[in-house]
């Protein structure tokens, strides 16, 4: 394995801290250089090597991020949802190529059945609890003949994740050490993260979010990651005030739940030592970001990022820099455009479908040609959004492509109707989605969830919209839930919605 890899993803000072979590001992950069070249050794020799692959299905905590970085410096690593049902497991499984697949020591679910079933190897990841948080050994049979040690090269996979696949089969992303270190480098670089910031970590292990914005950015900078077992709102405060953190990475859904426990919490928000808020993988509503800033006093930075991209594509400014409500900000890694359906690139103020091109992209989809020929065609990757730039060259994104409601010849951008009933003050969350009507193909519908105590009816919602939408953009239907349904990372699913509330 090439001493790059390492001392690039935990690139800080031999004492400085690394890793930390809950009522553990922290974890320092020198320690956790050592814990990566201890776990590539061993998993050399179980059998695993430079190109193969190791799914990683442990909850989410310090072992779960230090097993990813120690998996992707020897070999390809590929981080899986621990909620997967047996199907989903083997389905993914097999469509990685899996040789090994890790788990916690005590790990008797699907995981392990559907591994034996498909002949993978199993190995156990055993947490040294007497240790610093993120200290482990890995034991289990050989998967095969023992490898050459080597850390992995600078061109190897270092990670593979699928796709959502809201509408589709899931494809399946490659990325390369060259696409994180680049995306590492463009979040550490917008943020101006250093060594003496700590990132709260709060998403899912298995999405790119997580894996790349909160735990990779951070060790690359020199700084630590406070690996939390998961995003819990009773929780959120109590580890504000024990891991004191400079910043924190979320998804909309997640902001909204910390400020309903805010007034709850006075002390932990009195104390609390954030120099920004980070935003990314969903919308945020320009009031939910008003909101975060006054409640906590400091930015909060939309960004925009996707799996393909290794995350991070553009992203808001820092003060004294630039930073627009309902702008996901300007280019902010890779290179940003609007390409019009031949492909003509667009000007600002003109809207199309967001494509970009540079360091971070995956060079293409695995075992899928088809896919890829209308992805990179002309020569961009096409992020499958809808988009426009503004004259200071910072993007709006108008929805994704696939959610944009077409009711009768009309399209309409659910993100639009979004913004707008989120201003009724009765209104705490709403998903905008298209609902199956049989004259117009589609009607607007949207799912919302009202502020705690609060009542407000489906017609005086209707009311407040068509006083600020054009008719066609009012939703014809409004369910009023006590909560919409989210996918795994917390996002809310617009694609299926409709069917899964049994309209249309």
């Amino acid at each position: 394995m090439s001493e790059a890899i390492v001392e690039r993803i935990a690139a800080g000072a031999e004492d400085a801290p690394a890793i930390s979590a809950p009522d553990r001992a922290t974890l320092t950069h020198g320690a956790l250089r050592r814990q990566i070249a201890d776990a590539a050794r061993q998993l050399n020799a179980h059998g695993i090597g430079r190109g193969d692959r190791v799914a990683i299905v442990l909850p989410n905590g310090p072992e779960m991020a230090t097993a990813f970085l120690s998996a992707a410096s020897a070999a390809s690593t590929a981080p899986l949802n621990p909620a997967y049902r047996a199907d989903e497991l083997e389905f993914y499984l097999t469509d990685i190529g899996a040789k090994a697949i890790l788990v916690g020591e005590d790990e008797a679910g699907p995981a392990v059945a559907v591994a034996e079933r498909l002949g993978i190897g199993v190995l156990r990841l055993h947490a040294l609890s007497d240790a610093p948080a993120g200290s482990f050994r890995i034991e289990g049979n050989n998967v095969g003949q023992p490898a050459t040690p080597a850390f992995a090269e600078a061109d190897d996979i270092a990670l593979l994740l699928h796709t959502s696949g809201t509408t589709s089969r899931p494809k399946l992303v490659p990325l390369s050490h060259p696409n994180l270190a680049a995306s590492a480098r463009h979040i550490g670089a917008t943020l101006g993260l250093t060594a003496d910031d700590r990132c709260l970590n709060i998403m899912p292990l298995f999405h790119i979010h997580g894996l790349i914005a909160a735990v990779l950015s951070s060790l690359a900078a020199g700084g630590s990651v406070f690996c939390t077992p998961g995003f819990n709102a009773l929780r959120f405060f109590q580890w504000l005030s024990e891991a004191r953190p400079t910043w924190y990475t979320a998804v909309p859904t997640m902001h909204q739940a910390i400020l309903a426990r805010a007034a709850r919490n006075p002390e932990a928000l009195q104390a609390a030592t954030l120099r920004f808020i980070r935003s990314s993988s969903a919308s945020l509503p320009a009031q939910v970001m008003a909101e975060l800033e006054s409640v906590f006093g400091c930015p909060v930075i939309r960004s925009y990022g996707m799996t393909e991209a290794a995350h991070q594509m553009a992203s808001n400014r820092l003060p004294p820099g630039l930073r627009k409500p309902g702008s996901v900000g300007a280019a902010a890694g890779p290179e940003v455009a609007i390409m019009a359906p031949d492909g003509r690139l667009l000007e600002p103020g003109q809207t199309g479908e967001i494509v970009i091109r540079g360091p971070n992209v995956t060079a293409g989809y695995e075992k899928n040609p088809e896919a890829n020929g209308s992805a990179f065609a002309h020569g961009w990757f096409h992020t499958g959004d809808q988009g426009v730039l503004d004259d200071d060259r910072y993007l709006r994104v108008t929805g994704r492509l696939k959610e944009i409601i077409n009711r009768g010849g009309e399209k309409i951008s659910p993100l639009e109707v979004d913004e707008v009933l989120m201003d009724h003050p009765a209104v705490a969350q709403v998903v905008t989605f298209a609902m199956p009507h049989d004259k117009l193909g589609e009607e607007v519908a949207a799912a919302i969830v009202l502020r705690e105590g609060v009542i407000a009816s489906e017609n005086e919602i209707r009311s407040f919209a068509s006083g600020r939408l054009a008719d066609f953009k009012v939703p014809r239907k409004i369910v009023i839930l006590d909560e919409i349904p989210k996918g795994a990372t917390g996002k809310l699913q617009r694609i299926g919605l409709a069917a899964k509330l049994g309209l249309g």
